[in-house]
């Protein structure tokens, strides 16, 4: 991540990895402020066994962008909301990559999705992490199912007052 003001938001993305039995290491690295160290970082991640890098970054947002033309892992971007746009000028920095130097981008402050689409690449050659995937999706599919089952038994006042009251 480009600043630890950012680290509420990236910490969901190692809970996410956690879930699923991935390690996780995580930085402050910048890629105005600290080039040297991050193309370091960059470069030595593939041999270090490091096989997916997410990178949360707002503002100018280069950090992600950066690190993927200095690796050849697969780049997640996290943009951040913490500018005055909200997130949008992080969000179209992470997109508009140049060809040849692609960048995997999720929502703003999507660290969580972040971690899930970073175990779903490991899980592409890992039958583990792959089947730790599999149920996690099934999980959301029962509670939805289980969901939308209370909101027909009771309808949609008793659903929002009693949803409203747990929160």
């Amino acid at each position: 991540m480009g600043s630890d003001s950012d680290l509420p938001v990236m910490s969901a993305s190692i809970k996410a990895l956690e879930e699923f039995g991935i390690s996780a290491e995580m930085f402050i690295l910048s890629a105005h402020r600290l080039p040297d160290e991050t193309a370091a970082y960059a470069r030595g991640a593939a041999s270090r066994g490091i096989e997916v890098i997410i990178a949360g970054a707002g503002a100018a947002a280069h950090l992600a962008g950066a690190t993927a033309a200095l690796t050849p892992l697969p780049v997640v971007a996290v943009p951040l909301s913490g500018s005055p746009l909200g997130g949008v000028d992080a969000l179209y920095a992470m997109v508009q990559m140049p060809r040849g130097v692609p960048v995997a981008t999720v929502a703003v402050d999507g660290a969580y999705n972040a971690g899930i689409l970073a175990a779903q690449i490991i899980g592409v050659k890992d039958g583990q992490v792959r089947e730790k995937i599999v149920q996690f999706k099934e999980d959301l599919a029962r509670r939805v199912k289980e969901k939308n089952e209370l909101l027909q038994q009771c309808g949609y006042k008793k659903y929002l007052r009693d949803e409203l009251t747990q929160k």
